[in-house]
């Protein structure tokens, strides 16, 4: 289960990221000392005025004039909003589905803000420019403390798998069984965010809380725009069908980047932690799988991840090392012989016990709450 926002203001917490939190503390006489991200301000005039602001931040927040001068004269740092970016720096909060295509039906893939903070992407990541490396640097730093606040106290299993699975396929429905399973399990699904195996499983944990049947006939929806190529348009169109078929689907997260932005987010993950930088969300990614991780056939991506994630089970010396089930023998012992070397980097140490190959994707659950101690 994803532990997320709303969640209940503490004392002992001065982040404030929405405006019911902002109305708490104000209530409870003091913003002295809090971290104010992204929240509109514009109309709460008089709470600023009358409260006290020594030593808060305002990161992003519109506020009118005289509300700005009066917390600055407390000794309030205001970083206001940057003009005509196509995303929020300073956001508190992940990224929904909702909101990175807005405007898909109308206007297309091309139209809405994920595709336009990619094009900004583009623009920018090469010009050496200080302001927008800065800009894209404070982004990713309050998207990783969102997706922190979201996993307090969740156990996390990460889907790992390869982009070009399509839709309509063996290999995808199996995928979405996996998230299914995974969610119905108490798991938190946690995927790459992106399309093919990624998308498979976060649409299994959007399932789980629907009879079975529902996940069948969304496969045979979605199977009727099996790629994100030619027409991402299309492809989301498609996923966004299903969500509105069957709303009120369960959680989970994905994790995808701007710096493969040909690669849109898929529609079912219910919080995206979108980054700009990639090796920031790739480390990000394994290191909040605490549960285990879950690799299903990929290629020289996933394969860079199944190592990336055994380098530290392999320097584990407190016997905890992250559970690694590898799905499919033929794919791992003979395609792409990943399974041989692990098992040699893990003979003798701790995560000797915390690794596993299964032939199917049915097999993964349980294999994985072997390793983890739970089955």
């Amino acid at each position: 289960m994803v532990h997320g926002h709303g969640r209940q203001a503490h004392s002992h917490d001065r982040e404030t990221e929405t405006l019911e939190e902002f109305d708490h503390f104000v209530a409870n006489g003091s913003l002295a000392g809090h971290r104010v991200q992204s929240v509109d301000l514009t109309d709460r005039t008089f709470a600023l005025l009358s409260t006290d602001t020594a030593g808060a931040v305002f990161l992003g927040c519109r506020m009118q004039p005289d509300a700005a001068a009066k917390v600055r004269t407390d000794g309030a740092l205001v970083f206001p909003p940057v003009p005509d970016l196509p995303f929020d720096p300073y956001r508190g909060l992940l990224y929904s589905p909702d909101e990175l295509f807005e405007g898909l039906a109308a206007g297309g893939y091309e139209a809405t803000p994920d595709a336009l903070a990619y094009d900004w992407f583009q623009r920018t990541k090469a010009d050496g420019d200080i302001f927008a490396s800065m800009l894209r640097s404070i982004h990713d730093d309050a998207i990783s403390d969102a997706l922190d606040e979201l996993l307090v106290g969740a156990r996390v299993v990460g889907v790992m798998g390869g982009h070009a699975m399509a839709r309509g396929t063996d290999a995808y429905a199996g995928a979405a069984r996996l998230g299914q399973a995974l969610a119905r399990g108490g798991f938190t699904v946690a995927t790459g965010g992106g399309p093919g195996a990624m998308e498979a499983a976060n649409l299994g944990a959007y399932a789980a809380p629907h009879p079975d049947a529902m996940l069948d006939e969304a496969l045979e929806l979605l199977a009727k725009a099996p790629s994100f190529v030619p027409s991402i348009s299309d492809w989301a169109a498609a996923a966004f069908e299903v969500r509105g078929r069957w709303p009120g689907g369960g959680d989970s997260v994905g994790i995808p980047t701007w710096f493969y932005g040909h690669e849109p987010p898929n529609a079912f993950a219910g919080h995206i932690a979108k980054y700009f930088a990639n090796a920031t969300r790739e480390d990000g990614l394994l290191a909040r799988c605490n549960a285990g991780v879950i690799f299903l056939p990929g290629a020289a991506g996933t394969v860079q991840e199944i190592f990336d994630n055994a380098t530290p089970n392999y320097y584990e010396s407190r016997g905890e090392p992250t559970p690694m089930v590898l799905v499919n023998r033929t794919h791992w012992t003979e395609r792409l012989p990943t399974w041989p070397l692990l098992q040699s980097l893990a003979a003798g140490r701790p995560m000797e016990s915390r690794i596993a190959l299964v032939d199917s994707v049915d097999e993964a659950p349980d294999a994985l709450r072997r390793l983890t101690g739970l089955g």
